[in-house]
């Protein structure tokens, strides 16, 4: 396979040939479903991004993420197969997983994390790293605002000491309204990975075709009462859900394969 590794450029600079995308839940799409049933999410819209800056058939994508992955399983797992693929662009968003695990320590995931994205650097063109989201709006998330924020200040020095550019999601205002998150209130929407695809191609400096932190339309104010109804039902089938994989050492990700493990054109 052809390393084009060295010839990552973006924006004014030129265009970008071949991406890998590593991660979780959130790389992988899940809250995006496609007509044919398999998650689409931010990564795979900003491949397509990328693909249009390039001639038909000269753009190449994979995408390794799988849900549910903590930061030690994407590195043993993922982190090697995008070394051996050696595209020109890796994003590599991890860890949050760790962060939300009881008596987890952000400093500690951090390490691992950083060490991570050395090694990618030394393989790769450009490793893109994001932060966590500003989760001050999400329930039961929320309460773990600090821990989010103490990560997300690791990840931008990460990002400065290894010169990657930075996806930063907390400072994405625009998903923090309810609409830009699906159902269950722990994944994107489809509307929210469309968002967080567009903020990435303007950090990889591309123009882009909306603003991804424009305002969302006008919705109807609704009552105490049908809040309080959503909140019931969420907790019923998604929160309670979630909490006993936990407890029962499960995860969504069980036997889940990678999407596209090779790199192949759009």
């Amino acid at each position: 396979m052809a390393d084009d590794s060295k010839n990552i450029s973006s924006g004014a600079h030129g265009a970008i040939g071949s991406y890998a995308a590593v991660g979780d839940s959130f790389t992988e799409g899940v809250g995006d479903p496609g007509p044919d049933g398999v998650y689409i999410g931010w990564a795979d819209r900003l491949a397509v991004l990328l693909s249009d800056q390039q001639a038909e058939g000269d753009f190449r994508y994979a995408n390794l993420a799988v849900r549910g992955r903590l930061l030690d399983q994407i590195v043993e797992e993922q982190v090697p197969r995008a070394k051996e693929l050696a595209p020109a662009l890796v994003t590599f968003c991890a860890g949050g997983n760790d962060i939300l695990r009881p008596g987890s320590d952000p400093d500690a995931v951090a390490e691992r994390y950083e060490a991570a994205v050395r090694d990618l650097s030394r393989s790769v063109g450009t490793v893109l790293v994001c932060t966590g989201f500003d989760t001050r709006g999400v329930p039961v998330l929320k309460h773990l605002r600090g821990k989010i924020a103490t990560y997300t200040a690791h990840v931008r020095a990460i990002a400065d000491r290894h010169d990657c550019p930075v996806l930063d999601l907390w400072s994405l205002k625009s998903v923090q309204d309810r609409r830009a998150w699906s159902e269950d209130r722990l994944h994107l929407s489809a509307d929210g990975h469309t968002r967080v695809a567009l903020r990435a191609a303007q950090v990889l400096g591309m123009r882009v075709p909306a603003d991804p932190d424009q305002p969302w339309p006008p919705e109807a104010e609704r009552s105490a009462a049908d809040t309080r109804r959503d909140h019931i039902h969420w907790a019923r089938e998604h929160l309670v859900p979630w909490i006993g994989r936990r407890l029962r050492g499960e995860s969504s990700g069980d036997h889940i394969e990678p999407k596209r493990p090779d790199l192949l054109p759009l």
